[in-house]
């Protein structure tokens, strides 16, 4: 690892290496999220992803009618089987969970696996609120995850959970956003990436806070705010970032292009059919991501 004053890289990237990511998330049947956005977003991004999956959906979770299978109990074999075929491991990459139990599968991959980056997206709520499937045990358990992340990628909505802080809204001042990187940095993270801060100016923010060099030397990172929403651009977001540190990037730098492929992907959307719906669609786009590799 390298590092200056304000950023780090977290991956030295040999250009013939394919790192491996387990990417430890649910699984949606319909609907852009999770899985169906880590799986082509990573690979786009030249990694081999390697799926845990913590929950089956028919579709995500706005949907009004959605089944839920939750897979804890069948997780300890199947790592249990990769030990014996001694797969390894370069990343972590961790997002929505099933149930509190799944806290543990995630700290004994890190456990068996001590050189892989630790990438935690803590996906638990939105818009001030928890996800239909969450709870406060599910959450609590969640923020354990927050000690020793290489990388932590919380939502304001998530930052407020994560720390017990009450959910402000996005309009966050500088002072503001300086006492939520400091108490994520307490939670023991090493790098938060802080998502959405809005100001009403036309551009949303993100912050990158490093542990190593502190709140104040934190990065701001301002995108053009398109004129709508669409469901799954946190998860595109974190895939984008966690392949892009994972292509050798800096993690400002990565964060960087996580935000303007969002953006981009957000454009293309709104040419799909029932996009308010089925949420981002990214495919045009993922040439940005394979050409980090090239």
């Amino acid at each position: 690892m390298t590092q200056d004053a304000q950023d780090v890289t977290l991956f030295e990237r040999d250009p013939r290496y394919i790192p491996r990511v387990a990417a430890v998330h649910d699984m949606c049947g319909y609907g852009k999220c999770s899985l169906t956005a880590a799986i082509p977003i990573l690979s786009a991004a030249g990694c081999d992803v390697c799926p845990v999956p913590t929950a089956l959906f028919s579709a995500h979770t706005k949907y009004k009618v959605f089944t839920f299978h939750d897979t804890t109990e069948i997780l300890s074999g199947y790592l249990d089987a990769w030990k014996q075929e001694d797969v390894d491991l370069d990343g972590v990459y961790s997002g929505f969970l099933g149930s509190a139990e799944q806290v543990a599968i995630i700290q004994r991959l890190y456990r068996e696996y001590p050189k892989a980056l630790h990438l935690v997206d803590p996906v638990m709520g939105d818009g001030g609120e928890m996800y239909p499937t969450y709870t406060e045990e599910l959450c609590r358990a969640t923020a354990q995850l927050a000690d020793g992340a290489d990388v932590l990628m919380p939502n304001l909505t998530e930052a407020g959970l994560l720390t017990g802080r009450e959910y402000a809204g996005q309009n966050l001042d500088d002072a503001q956003v300086d006492a939520v990187l400091q108490a994520l940095l307490d939670l023991g993270a090493k790098n938060v990436v802080l998502k959405g801060i809005d100001r009403g100016d036309g551009q949303l923010r993100n912050y990158v806070a490093s542990a190593a060099t502190g709140v104040a030397a934190k990065r701001e990172l301002a995108h053009e705010k398109l004129p709508f929403m669409i469901h799954g651009t946190g998860d595109a977001f974190a895939s984008a970032l966690c392949g892009a540190v994972m292509a050798g990037r800096t993690l400002v730098e990565s964060a960087r292009i996580a935000g303007e492929f969002v953006r981009h992907a957000m454009q293309s959307t709104r040419n799909q059919p029932h996009y308010e719906d089925r949420g981002v669609s990214f495919e045009l786009n993922l040439g940005e991501l394979a050409s980090l590799v090239k």
